[in-house]
């Protein structure tokens, strides 16, 4: 039986989100109806997780996204794929832009990982970026969101068609989560109440209003710690703010961890403190894990997502007070290890995601094919 050659695009298989994603569609694409290949564009190392031995994997080693053109261009004409995925905003922009050059019956699908509008405005993305979105998505096939407010915000920013778009739920293996849960060890020291959080250590994520929040928190809750996992630019600014605010000796930096899970069996709290976001994995993997969670109205995806949920304290405003006070009111409200179902959770898990995100793929080869 023909196979249909699937190329999936990410700059590496780091721990975020995207790469999760990534990732787990990799493994988890059917290897019956898919020829599966991965294609890491800044990596040059041999490890590749539990990339299965079926997948073909590239690594073009380039020491940026945007040095990465010739390369990718020679590798698509190589292997002359009939859909290719790229799952990274920067990304996105260069297969875009390279499209073009590509073999004239290959289909491009790109994964928005961030909400539009909120990136914007935060003044970090170069002056061009508005312009890149309006340019170049539209010449996607189809533009994956993962909620509907990031469909409704990036159809209201770059103006794309809304047939070129579609929302498809993040792939989360939530029974890989829970046992190894089950199989953890207690990584916290003192009575707690133990509060993490995940994710990259960057402006976004919002770890400086954390810090702040936690030392709201410490006069009504004096022995409260603070976890955060995860590598990035701003840790050395988030040390030193620690110390400023005076909690440094109740907050411990991880590092990158390659099984974050671990941390959740007896974590009191997650917190989502990121000043925008798309649809975190860490929030899904949290939520899989039973943790009550309290949060920032990140986007409009987490708010539709988490309102009125129980065992979720959703701030009202994104600001230190605001989260600091869903902390404490989560603290006040939940038992000492207590864990909710988190049914919500159910739509993303990874039987069901996969499926929807094959459900795309195969309407796209039919229109190739129509």
């Amino acid at each position: 039986m023909h196979r249909a050659k699937i190329l999936l695009l990410i700059p590496h298989l780091g721990g975020g989100g995207a790469e999760r994603v990534t990732a787990l569609l990799a493994e988890k694409l059917s290897p019956e109806k898919y020829e599966v290949h991965l294609c890491l564009i800044t990596q040059d190392s041999v490890h590749s997780g539990a990339i299965p031995s079926s997948v073909q994997v590239y690594r073009l080693g380039a020491r940026r996204v945007r040095t990465a053109a010739i390369p990718l261009i020679r590798l698509v004409w190589q292997l002359r794929p009939a859909v290719i995925l790229s799952g990274m905003a920067h990304l996105n922009f260069l297969v875009l832009l390279l499209r073009l050059f590509f073999p004239p019956r290959t289909r491009v699908l790109v994964r928005q990982n961030g909400t539009v509008s909120s990136m914007l405005a935060s003044g970090e993305q170069p002056i061009l970026t508005k312009l890149l979105y309006r340019i170049l998505y539209p010449r996607a096939d189809c533009v994956i969101c993962q909620s509907r407010a990031m469909a409704q915000d990036i159809f209201g920013e770059v103006g794309i068609s809304p047939a070129k778009l579609a929302v498809l739920p993040n792939p989360v293996d939530i029974d890989t989560i829970r046992a190894r849960i089950r199989r953890s060890r207690h990584p916290f020291t003192g009575p707690g109440p133990h509060l993490l959080a995940i994710g990259r250590l960057s402006a976004e994520k919002g770890f400086d209003l954390l810090l702040e929040a936690l030392a709201l928190i410490k006069p009504r809750f004096p022995l409260a710690d603070l976890t955060i996992a995860g590598q990035g630019p701003e840790e050395s600014l988030l040390r030193a703010k620690g110390r400023r605010l005076k909690v440094d000796r109740s907050l411990r930096f991880t590092g990158q961890l390659d099984n974050p899970a671990a941390l959740f069996r007896h974590a009191t709290l997650f917190v989502v403190s990121s000043r925008y976001e798309g649809m975190p994995n860490v929030l899904l993997e949290a939520a899989a894990a039973g943790l009550p969670i309290a949060a920032l109205p990140s986007s409009g995806g987490i708010v539709d997502l988490l309102t009125a949920k129980p065992g979720v304290f959703l701030a009202c405003e994104i600001s230190a007070r605001a989260l600091a006070d869903a902390i404490i009111h989560a603290l006040h409200s939940v038992q000492p290890g207590e864990r909710f179902q988190h049914s919500w959770i159910d739509e993303f898990h990874l039987d069901h995601a996969i499926g929807v995100y094959e459900g795309l793929i195969d309407a796209t080869l039919k229109e190739e094919f129509a």
